[in-house]
């Protein structure tokens, strides 16, 4: 099985090329507001490197975020249009959940990946020793988290450590995910028959639209 994977969820986009046992070439950049540009380079990069082209491809992986909009867009728009283009599968899986599988050998027990919103706010969800979430990815400011004992005594995987000093836990690799781990998720779930999600959007962002409260009374 020859995977192409690759995540746009963060500032970082991340690309690499497995054959369901390793991973024969990747690539990442720091980019952002430059997705879509550096996503289309570099997965030809990649191929080129791994000696392989888009026809040789039995499916596709992205991450689903959550993230921005825009840079979450780019990658699964190219992951539908390639997996369409070429009649082969399209697996999404969990940004936080790829960040996950390499934060766990770090963490050595229960731990938090936290990864940038914006507007001050995370991507947060929590995770067993050996990298299983535990519950659903959710958004939140990091001075919640930290007065609700979320992240008391937890490392915490993620640009959130790094940016947001308040969450409270002990920053840990990785920054940002890796298409190498997303790769390895994504190539043991159809080795081994099991269910996969669909690369739709994980983007939890509060709706900037509220609904108007009762209009104010006005005293002649």
């Amino acid at each position: 099985m020859l995977l192409l994977a690759f995540d746009t969820a963060t500032p970082a986009v991340s690309v690499a090329l497995h054959d369901g046992v390793r991973v024969l070439a990747g690539q990442a950049a720091e980019g952002s507001r430059r997705h879509g540009e550096l996503l289309a380079v570099m997965i030809e990069q990649v191929l080129a490197a791994g000696g392989a082209a888009r026809t040789d491809l039995d499916a596709v992986a992205v991450g689903t975020g959550p993230g921005p909009y825009t840079g979450l867009r780019a990658g699964l728009v190219t992951a539908r249009v390639l997996a369409s283009a070429l009649g082969i599968p399209a697996v999404g899986v969990c940004t936080l959940d790829v960040m996950a599988r390499e934060a766990a050998a770090a963490a050595g027990r229960e731990f938090i990946v936290a990864a940038d919103a914006r507007r001050k706010e995370v991507y947060w969800a929590r995770y067993g020793p050996a990298g299983l979430r535990v519950g659903e990815p959710a958004v939140g400011l990091p001075a919640e988290l930290a007065s609700a004992g979320i992240t008391a005594s937890r490392p915490v995987a993620g640009e959130g450590a790094l940016l947001y000093p308040e969450l409270g836990g002990c920053p840990i690799p990785p920054r940002y995910p890796d298409a190498a781990h997303l790769a390895g998720i994504a190539a043991q779930r159809l080795a081994a028959g099991a269910p996969c999600e669909p690369p739709e959007p994980l983007y939890l962002r509060r709706p900037d639209a509220r609904v108007p409260g009762r209009p104010k009374r006005v005293t002649p």
